[in-house]
């Protein structure tokens, strides 16, 4: 029975990949520009949701708050909702979270397309208990100062990130899911991540990838439209690896693919479309018998003749290589 789990993994990156066509490039640049103003009372009454039991057990109180698209520019006012669980403040003209350092029950935050700039002094790795963030489409230029213990899902995607730095195991012990699609990345180094499951780094400008080798729990990583002529830096170490989508890139020899002769073992879903090498005659037979694992190709199953004709091929090589020999 194959440890691909075709069904949940190969249709949620297809359909990330939907949305990654589908995904403006300047929707925060279309944000109206209107008068900011500052979150009051009201605001926060109006539109408080799920009641729910607090911590202690002892009361009630409203968990979740909804604040998107509202022209906000602080929120000082939000440190005594103390029981925030849920919040989204997306779509605002925030460039300071601190208020958000006493919502220590807060599980998950939404704040995309705003106007942070970076991590440092800002309170989310104090947030204990924080297992979701998104920061999309803000003005993020680096990554250090972010941590937090309980954090599994992180996306910084469309932001101004030129590296990585600052992702470390101590301080991001649990993170699963990390998103850096559309930054502007020329390297797959600083994720310095071994508990993380799957990664996406597709429209940026990446041409090397390095420090993958300590992602030996990685599952899913998705590379779509960057400018990688190789695949050097994939190795055995990513012992893990189930998905790879590396479209849209600039491979053009089959001699690239011999860097995944390390995860053959356990590959069962490539995209290789859109670059040079998809256009090469016997282009899925090729592919195929360098990874005879594999389930699927470009979106489209693996046929039983196809493995076949692979074998066959495969046979016919190393008959080759042996009369060569002699």
């Amino acid at each position: 029975m194959s440890v691909f789990d075709e069904d949940e993994v190969t249709f949620r990156e297809e359909k990330q990949e939907e949305e990654e066509e589908d995904y403006p490039a300047d929707t925060a640049a279309k944000q109206h520009e209107v008068e900011p103003c500052s979150l009051t009372q009201d605001v926060i009454g109006q539109n408080l949701s799920l009641l729910c039991r607090t911590g202690d057990g002892l009361s009630h109180a409203y968990v979740r708050l909804d604040l998107q698209n509202r022209n906000l520019e602080d929120i000082v006012v939000l440190s005594s909702f103390v029981h925030l669980r849920f919040l989204d403040i997306s779509s605002n003209y925030l460039t300071d979270l601190s208020p958000l350092a006493t919502l220590t029950d807060l599980l998950w935050l939404k704040a995309d397309f705003n106007r942070i700039q970076s991590f440092r002094g800002q309170p989310l790795s104090q947030l204990p208990y924080l297992q979701w963030l998104s920061l999309m489409s803000n003005c993020l230029s680096d990554t250090e100062g972010l941590g937090g213990t309980a954090l599994e899902n992180l996306n910084l995607r469309g932001n101004n990130l030129q590296t990585v730095s600052g992702l470390d195991y101590d301080k991001l012990t649990n993170l699963v899911s990390l998103e850096l699609r559309g930054n502007h990345l020329e390297t797959t180094d600083g994720i310095h991540l071994p508990n993380l499951r799957r990664l996406y780094l597709a429209q940026n400008k990446i041409k090397r990838l390095e420090g993958l080798d300590k992602l030996e729990h990685l599952t899913v990583l998705h590379l779509r439209d960057n400018q990688l002529e190789t695949l050097d830096g994939i190795s055995s170490s990513m012992k893990s690896l189930q998905y790879l989508n590396i479209r849209g890139n600039m491979l053009a020899s089959q001699h690239a693919l011999q860097s995944l002769n390390g995860v053959a073992g356990t590959l069962r879903a490539l995209v290789l479309a859109d670059n040079p090498l998809s256009e090469s005659e016997d282009y899925r037979l090729i592919v195929i018998s360098r990874l005879p694992l594999l389930e699927r190709l470009d979106k489209v199953h693996v046929s039983p003749v196809e493995q076949i004709e692979a074998q066959e091929r495969i046979r016919e090589l190393q008959n080759f290589t042996e009369q060569e020999e002699h």
